[in-house]
């Protein structure tokens, strides 16, 4: 018997919707495939390899992981496999490649692609971060090249159809509902088993239960890594050693002593912070074989390794992303639940419902929709290749968004100008059009009535000031209430020359009781004019007093005589020589409310279009204002040096690669290092020593601004320091940076770290050569970067299976008796 099943029975007859997507890709159709996961669409890529119809064929994945789990796998049945991450590229020529989605989109640019494309996962057109690459691929591919899109959670497949077939490609939707492993639901509470009182803790008890019920092996979704890892320790404390798992010395030491006691329970957590030995080496291959009785995974295994269990328990509805944490949505759920059921291994798959856990009835299929940023690096490229082929660039990128995913028309914003071009202003952005036919300038009409453009106020004395009036032009001062607010006191009369305006009294001092004739000045006064003045003075001393001091005593205005009021003594202030804001006249006098117009300007005046311009045109940011606003391009639409190395990049990296080249003072070698934090993220930041000098190269070029899905306060979305400074580290002594590693930093992340380095430093090198001495300089330092580091860690050979861990594992939970 032990013979017999070892036995390779795996021979497969291809279902009915394999069939026939099959039949018509050969037919020279496109193909978009709807089918639950594990219902074989992966198989679909192999039976089209195998027959041979398709000289070449590109299997794109979401992940590096799941693309180098794939090579390995199909290494093993002995086809000549290539693999093209970024990171690695190897054989790219072979007949058979698996690739990240945005290593193909350039070539697709160029008017090259193999001939089957087979895009893994496309639901991804509606994330956020990578849709853009994948909409720009499936629009952007050669005629001569098939397309095959497979998914099993999207709930508007024929839309994708109707999509393509807009663009001129022939497509067919091919769907199966039916799940090959049918999964039933089972709430962990209903159990009726009852581990003994030695199993403690929530989660131990519950899939204690579940192993009781011969419901392993059981893939655990927690959605945070330290969930993840508290769940599979109390798991692992908590479950008694039944035929424990054996690793090789090898194995050992890949796993190291913590991980090395749960996998000799046959227990494991899966996550980033893993190395990728321990997750490509270990885990997933043990996993994959049935060893492993559980397995606690953060939710990106649900879209990376293509491995299933028995059972499938979601543990939590949030996870853990840079910004705080995002609640699962129903398609990523249905993902993580159809991990249930093994394809020739189980009848039927579970999915285990813990108290207040999600529920395997919230999760569905969901309808794609595209997001709402254009992919502008791509549309940079395409306005390029208009100048280059003498084409209008502004048409060129209007047309391109013509070809993507939208019921809805997807503008630029340079649609309405193309159709009107020749207009007197010769602008091309709708939006600047628009800004432009606003009023432009304020102008204000003088004394004499001839218009003028409005000066900015300024201060002229209050005497030279005039007032508009029903009646005409007064003086300012003869407005009470303009008098009343300069200075401080109360209103008065003033005589002038030019006649009695409105000026100020203020009390400085007070009759002296029995003394007639005598005064006690205030003491604010006595203090304020100084020295010279006696604690009481009569009239004779009064009038002798210097007007120039009493004036400066005051504060403002100038002093124009005394006035008896009762008791008090007050001063009268003329307030003419006091300045006030004003608009100056031509004539050197100031008004305060002059007569003003709003003037557009002169070219818009002389426009049969300025109605349109100012009043229909929306002045909002459209994605064509913001590359000009980034000097992206310039105002003919042709892409400027910024725009070029922006374009040859993914989000806002370019931009942030092209600020620093713009800094004279930045040596390329540094740049060549510290682009490692362009897409490091948040686990870096307490390590930062230098790298700050990308930030703020960044923050110098574009200072504060925020663009949707590009810039975020003037950096990439993705932007994290430290990580620049962890890797070079990390070359000169890895056991200093050990040293380093926390809860929030961890191997696993610095391994990834490492290799998104890797992978821009490649796509610098590679990139084209420019007319600009620093770029080209940039390249050769990327280069030498490349030559100095070591293999990478995806390429270091894992450690094969041992014999015995290849072998059917009873993973049935039994208490022994005492």
């Amino acid at each position: 018997m032990d013979s017999f099943e070892q036995l390779d029975t795996r021979l497969r007859i291809p279902d009915l919707w394999q069939q026939q997507a099959l039949l018509l890709l050969e037919s020279g159709k496109d193909v978009v495939a709807q089918a639950p996961t594990g219902a074989g669409k992966t198989y679909l890529v192999e039976l089209v390899h195998e027959r041979r119809r398709f000289s070449r064929i590109v299997l794109t994945v979401p992940t590096r992981a799941l693309a180098n789990d794939k090579l390995r796998e199909w290494e093993e049945k002995g086809w000549r496999v290539g693999i093209v991450t970024g990171d690695i590229t190897r054989n790219p020529d072979s007949p058979l490649v698996v690739a990240t989605l945005e290593t193909q989109l350039p070539l697709f640019l160029e008017g090259q692609g193999p001939a089957l494309f087979v895009v893994d996962e496309y639901q991804l057109l509606s994330d956020k971060a990578r849709g853009l690459s994948y909409e720009m691929a499936i629009a952007s591919a050669p005629e001569n090249t098939r397309l095959l899109l497979l998914s099993g959670s999207v709930s508007n497949p024929e839309q994708i159809v109707t999509w393509l077939r807009r663009i001129g490609r022939d497509g067919e939707l091919v769907e199966q509902h039916e799940r090959p492993v049918p999964i039933e639901t089972i709430p962990l509470e209903a159990l009726h088993f009852n581990p003994p009182p030695s199993v403690k803790g929530f989660w131990p008890r519950l899939l204690a239960k579940a192993l009781m019920a011969d419901l392993g092996p059981i893939l655990v979704f927690a959605p945070r890594r330290a969930l993840a890892e508290k769940m599979a320790k109390q798991l692992s404390g908590a479950l008694p050693i039944e035929n424990p798992l054996v690793l090789s010395p090898d194995q050992y030491r890949v796993a190291g002593r913590d991980l090395g006691k749960m996998l000799k329970k046959r227990i494991a957590y899966h996550h980033s912070g893993l190395s990728y030995a321990q997750r490509a080496g270990l885990i997933e291959p043990l996993a994959k074989a049935g060893q492993l009785r559980i397995v606690v995974s953060t939710t990106g295994l649900a879209a990376g390794v293509n491995f299933s269990m028995r059972s499938t328990l979601v543990a939590e509805s949030e996870y853990q992303v840079e910004s705080g944490s995002e609640v699962i949505r129903p398609d990523e759920l249905l993902q993580m639940y159809g991990r249930a059921g093994r394809r020739g291994k189980d009848e039927i798959g579970y999915a285990l419902i813990a108290p207040k856990g999600p529920r395997f009835r919230d999760a569905r299929r969901l309808p794609v929709k595209r997001p709402k940023e254009l992919d502008w690096a791509t549309m940079i490229g395409v306005m390029d290749a208009a100048v280059n082929q003498q084409r209008n660039p502004y048409e060129a990128v209007s047309r391109a968004v013509e070809r993507l995913f939208s019921d809805t028309r997807i503008t630029v914003g340079s649609e309405y100008s193309l159709s009107k071009p020749d207009m007197p202003c010769g602008l091309m952005i709708d939006a600047e059009r628009a800004r432009h036919a606003q009023p432009t300038r304020t102008e204000m009409r003088d004394t004499v009535g001839k218009w003028f453009a409005q000066p900015e106020k300024r201060l002229i004395p209050a005497g030279k000031v005039i007032k508009r009036g029903e009646e005409g032009f007064l003086p300012a001062l003869s407005d009470a209430a303009f008098a009343d607010g300069i200075g401080s006191g109360r209103l008065a009369r003033v005589k002038t020359k030019s006649g009695t305006q409105f000026g100020k009294r203020v009390t400085l001092g007070y009759s002296v009781k029995g003394k007639q004739g005598v005064f006690r000045p205030a003491s604010w006064f006595r203090s304020a004019y100084g020295s010279g003045i006696k604690t009481t003075l009569d009239w004779s001393e009064l009038k002798d007093l210097s007007r120039d001091r009493l004036s400066a005593a005051i504060g403002f205005g100038r002093f124009a005589g005394w006035t008896k009021l009762g008791k008090k003594l007050c001063g009268r202030i003329d307030l003419r020589e006091e300045t006030v804001e004003a608009y100056p006249l031509p004539n050197g006098k100031g008004i305060l409310n002059p007569e003003t117009r709003l003037v557009h300007p002169r070219e818009c005046l002389e426009c049969e279009q300025l109605s349109v311009c100012r009043d229909e045109l929306s002045k909002r940011r459209s994605p064509i204002l913001s590359w000009q606003q980034l000097h992206l391009i310039d105002r003919e639409g042709k892409p400027t040096r910024r725009g070029k190395v922006f374009s040859f990049f993914r989000g806002g990296e370019g931009l942030a690669i092209a600020a620093a080249l713009e800094d004279e003072s930045y040596s390329v070698d540094a740049i060549s290092i510290d682009v490692a934090n362009l897409r490091a993220g948040f686990r870096f930041d307490e390590h930062s020593e230098f790298s700050f000098r990308l930030s703020r190269a960044c923050r110098k070029a574009y200072s504060d601004r925020s663009y949707d899905g590009y810039l975020q306060h003037g950096l990439p979305l993705h932007y994290g320091e430290g990580a620049a400074e962890i890797i070079e580290e990390w070359s000169r002594s890895p056991a200093s940076v050990k040293k380093k590693f926390s809860e929030m930093l961890k191997i696993g992340d610095l391994q990834r770290a490492r290799l998104e380095w890797l992978s821009l430093l490649r796509r610098i090198a590679y990139a084209p050569d420019l007319k600009w001495e620093r770029w080209n300089e940039l390249k050769a330092a990327a280069l030498a970067r490349l030559d100095q580091e070591p293999v990478s860690d995806l390429l270091v050979q894992l450690p094969p299976l041992e014999p015995m861990q290849t072998t059917r594992v009873n993973h049935r939970l039994r208490f022994p008796r005492r």
